[in-house]
């Protein structure tokens, strides 16, 4: 079967690209092992989503946000930053910016869903669930993907979606760089007594980081990064316990606190590969940029790739050029990689400094903490980073 683009991986980015591509008139194929219904009714996997402005702008222009209700999106007004006990807060508010907020919250599932219902809804897009992928392989006339059912895709351009660990990029001989930070994060929903004031946390503690995500008042997404062996702990407790650990983690600043839902475990690994393109091959969403939680950009990166790479694709087409025209991809990347990097690497850096328990480190974090907090450019720099309302990028 012969295809224009075909995507690996059908979660929320590569779902948002065959979106985008669809409005471009081209025949897309989405492959993906999962089966259809999992697409349609994904579980709930304790992610909470934060997005920027820009990332709304992209979900409605993908017509995703229109599949959203309206209940299951929560406005993020501020967010601050603490270290242990007696370091000072950084606190960045959307008054800096003049805004109502610095952008939203919604689950994963949710966005996953609202994705899958756009997709369903396009013309032009082929997916083939419960897929098995035997082979890839790219060359200067056409890129493919053989399915374990014998059945063979051909494409002029390859886009590999399939997660930070992509077999994928794997297959086609694209390192990446890794960096295992060593902890795992439990994510879970809370229900706490004292209000949140739509506020974010990100608190760094001895061998913890807690972090907290407000959803509904006196709801909230708790994200817990611990060792492997104690977010195993955490998880197996039962209910009540659970609940009492986490007040006491929480230092009573929520006040009484219960377990909402699911508890789940993620290892906490940065990806970031060598390359977003090859012969007829892009990468997009965390198969190009795998972030740590901490600055809450994974998924408005992936949406960025979506974006940029759409625009790369339309120019081609505009110009009556390849799909998979070498210069527009060359300029995808650099596009991307210009826009992901430095805060990848500022990110590594923060993680590294603010999981770090000796004395001098803490030392470093109490100064840093303290200069940034005194002088509001800074602190209005980085509300703008979080608002990020940019406009898209057109290649040319």
């Amino acid at each position: 079967m012969k295809h224009d683009v075909v995507i690996v991986g059908a979660g929320p980015a590569g779902l948002c690209l065959a979106r985008a591509l669809a409005d471009q008139a081209l025949d897309v194929a989405l492959v993906e092992r999962l089966p259809a219904q999992a697409l349609a009714e994904p579980g709930y996997d304790g992610r909470e989503i934060a997005l920027t402005h820009a990332s709304v702008r992209i979900l409605k222009t993908l017509g995703v946000w229109e599949h959203l209700p309206d209940d299951t999106v929560f406005p993020l007004q501020g967010a601050q930053v603490m270290d242990r006990n007696t370091a000072p807060v950084l606190r960045i508010d959307s008054a800096l910016v003049a805004q109502e907020q610095l952008g939203c919250l919604v689950a994963n599932q949710q966005i996953r869903r609202a994705a899958w219902q756009a997709v369903s809804q396009a013309p032009g897009i082929a997916v083939y669930s419960e897929a098995q992928i035997e082979r890839v392989s790219t060359g200067p006339d056409e890129a493919g993907v053989e399915l374990a059912n014998g059945e063979r895709l051909q494409c002029r351009l390859l886009v590999a979606a399939d997660s930070r660990f992509s077999e994928t990029r794997r297959a086609l001989g694209i390192q990446a760089d890794m960096h295992d930070f060593g902890r795992t994060m439990l994510v879970c929903r809370m229900r706490h007594a004292l209000p949140h004031g739509r506020i974010a946390w990100e608190w760094f503690g001895h061998g913890q980081t807690r972090a907290m995500l407000p959803l509904q008042e006196h709801h909230a997404s708790i994200v817990l990064t611990v060792t492997g062996e104690e977010a195993q702990r955490l998880a197996g407790l039962p209910a009540e316990r659970f609940g009492q650990e986490m007040q006491d983690r929480f230092e009573q600043r929520l006040g009484e606190m219960s377990l909402d839902g699911s508890r789940h475990l993620y290892p906490l690994v940065g990806v970031y590969a060598r390359r977003f393109v090859g012969c007829r091959l892009a990468l997009v969403g965390d198969a190009a940029v795998g972030m740590h939680p901490v600055t809450a950009h994974g998924f408005n990166f992936g949406l960025a790739s979506v974006e940029r790479l759409a625009a790369a694709i339309g120019t081609a087409q505009r110009q009556g050029k390849d799909l998979a025209d070498p210069a527009l991809l060359a300029r995808y990347q650099r596009q991307h990689r210009r826009g992901t990097l430095p805060l990848y690497l500022a990110t590594r850096a923060i993680a590294g400094l603010y999981t770090d328990d000796r004395p001098p480190a803490h030392w470093l974090r109490t100064l840093a903490l303290r200069a940034a907090s005194r002088v509001t450019p800074f602190r209005r720099a980085l509300a703008e980073k979080l608002l990020d309302d940019g406009q898209p990028q057109r290649a040319s």
